[in-house]
């Protein structure tokens, strides 16, 4: 029986048996290899015949010239009762229960295997495997920065037609492939609102001297300093800290983020604004996406486009629900969004002006708004 003991760790390990499964690279992880070592050195014509005898007898399934399972992780810098931990989850597990062993997908969440940043570069060498990225895709290619422009998302149903839309593909995710990355789908993190501890934010003239809380990102950065506040940009998983370290004033980020960090605890107003609507886009290796049979490929992209409608409506409900958890203990209000408007329009001048195509990419999503 040792013989077939080795020959199962051969055809396909399991998890808890002699060998772990394989990580992306295809080498595998071996806890004890001693055991099976004599078995590598045997002539590869013998291995071949000795597999074909044991099938026809019956003692091993003949799924043993398949590849041992791959093993991903789904990198995230945010905790997994957010919206976007949710919908990780929602989507992990379409993965692994339909493909049944072949692609096993783990998620690390809350900045685990760093930030944003940090994932994105080891995204492009294969490691991470996946991940979930909102602003800072701005700092890998321009112009997904057209998505930091105020109140050009007003719905998720607009939302899903721009996902959708051949223009927009072209122009944002057909471009990535060459960076050593691929956007498999576009969830939600969801509508902005502004959090702070010194005054309500009812116009942007309120944000005068404010220091915010940002992500990374050039148009977040020039927007809340086209509303003359000091915008600084902070890793998501020190915002708590500086928050009730007084480093900064505020920060503006969906509901759902602000209930899944407590910033209640560390915040007195929330301010209403609604001033963006953040994808969050679902973002693999080129390298290791290239590695994958096309059945696993379909299957993969059918759940992330699964998982991107769990998510907005997901957010839709939360919205309702969490207004309610986050007042008391802040103070609410709603603002002056014309205000707003019109305070953003040098940015949209800007952006169109400074980024080749964002002028047309504007007009494309606008016009999606339109025909709702």
């Amino acid at each position: 029986m040792k013989m077939f003991e080795h020959f199962a760790f051969r055809c396909r390990p399991t998890w808890g048996e002699t060998a772990e499964p394989r990580w992306s690279s295809g080498r595998p992880v071996v806890r004890n290899p001693a055991p099976i070592a004599w078995w590598y050195r045997m002539h590869p014509h013998l291995l071949r015949l000795l597999r074909v005898a044991l099938v026809l007898l019956g003692i091993a399934p003949a799924v043993c010239s398949a590849d041992p399972p791959r093993m991903w992780r789904l990198a995230h810098v945010v905790t997994p009762d957010s919206l976007i931990g949710r919908t990780a989850a929602q989507f992990v597990t379409m993965v692994n229960t339909r493909l049944q062993g072949r692609l096993v997908i783990q998620v690390a969440p809350a900045g685990n295997l760093g930030s944003d940043e940090q994932i994105i570069r080891g995204l492009k060498l294969g490691a991470p495997e996946m991940t979930l990225i909102s602003t800072p895709m701005s700092t890998v290619e321009a112009k997904f920065g057209v998505f930091e422009m105020p109140y050009l998302i007003s719905t998720r149903a607009q939302m899903k037609q721009v996902a959708e839309h051949p223009q927009v593909r072209a122009a944002l995710f057909d471009r990535l492939p060459a960076q050593g990355l691929r956007v498999l789908g576009v969830w939600e993190n969801g509508f902005r609102h502004i959090t702070n501890n010194v005054r309500p934010i009812v116009t942007p003239a309120d944000l005068h001297g404010l220091t915010l809380r940002v992500p990374s990102g050039l148009w977040r950065v020039e927007l809340f300093k086209t509303y003359d506040a000091r915008p600084l940009p902070v890793p998501f998983t020190e915002v708590f800290g500086a928050l009730q370290a007084g480093v900064v004033d505020g920060q503006e980020n969906p509901l759902a983020q602000i209930a899944s960090q407590h910033f209640e605890q560390v915040q007195r107003y929330l301010s209403l604004t609604g001033h963006i609507y953040s994808p969050i886009f679902l973002l693999v290796s080129e390298e290791v996406w290239q590695t994958l049979p096309q059945d696993l490929q379909g299957a993969l992209v059918q759940a992330a486009s699964q998982a991107g409608d769990f998510a907005r409506t997901e957010g839709e409900r939360l919205d309702a629900e969490l207004l309610r958890t986050l007042a008391p203990p802040m103070q609410v209000n709603r603002v002056d969004t014309e205000a707003f408007l019109r305070a953003s329009a040098a940015l949209y001048d800007k952006f169109g002006r400074q980024v080749p195509g964002g002028r047309e990419l504007i007009a494309v999503i606008q016009s999606l708004r339109e025909r709702e």
